[in-house]
């Protein structure tokens, strides 16, 4: 999977909860020119969070079309990732999409990749995708094995640290929380 040097969006479950959020900065080339972008949306009748990290116009359009699969498929979510990530392997103008994206509902979680990939979490129920991801990743393992912080506040220290740590990660977090 090619890195995208776009964002963090980080998603956490912990006791029961779900959190996913995202950071707010938007480049262009090399240059900054949105800090309050949000890469964290519902879907399916606000029971489902969607993250994108990747082109702002390629993560919106597959969060279009993954809204499409939900109605499609009676909001099962598991049936429309899979749908998702065949049409955006196989289908022309969808595998020209740079984007990855990360899907949950309050039970599984999901992250999908132009390239073909659809991942579920290891038992640690994390995930992340973006330039910072791994420095997202990475803080928030930690956290959830060594402090009973909740998801929320694990998703919020971690995403801090990735934006000291990531250029292309601030600290303007949009998050959302199942």
């Amino acid at each position: 999977m090619r890195a995208l040097h776009a964002t963090t969006v980080l998603l956490v479950r912990r006791d029961g909860r779900v959190t996913m959020v995202s950071d707010g900065q938007v480049t262009l080339g090399e240059a900054v020119v949105k800090t309050t972008a949000a890469k964290v949306k519902r879907a399916g009748k606000g029971k489902i969070l969607v993250g994108f990290a990747g082109g702002a116009a390629d993560g919106l359009a597959l969060f279009t079309r993954f809204e499409s699969k939900l109605e499609e498929f009676n909001q099962n979510l598991e049936r429309s990732v899979v749908e998702l990530a065949r049409d955006w392997r196989t289908d022309r103008a969808l595998r020209q999409l740079e984007a990855v994206i990360l899907v949950a509902d309050a039970e599984r979680s999901f992250l999908l990749s132009g390239q073909g990939d659809l991942l579920q979490p290891d038992e640690d129920g994390l995930l992340a995708i973006g330039s910072g991801g791994n420095f997202a990743l990475a803080a928030a393992r930690a956290l959830l094995r060594h402090t009973s912080l909740d998801a929320r506040a694990i998703a919020i220290e971690a995403m801090r640290v990735a934006a000291e740590l990531c250029i292309y990660t601030n600290d303007r977090l949009t998050l959302e929380e199942l």
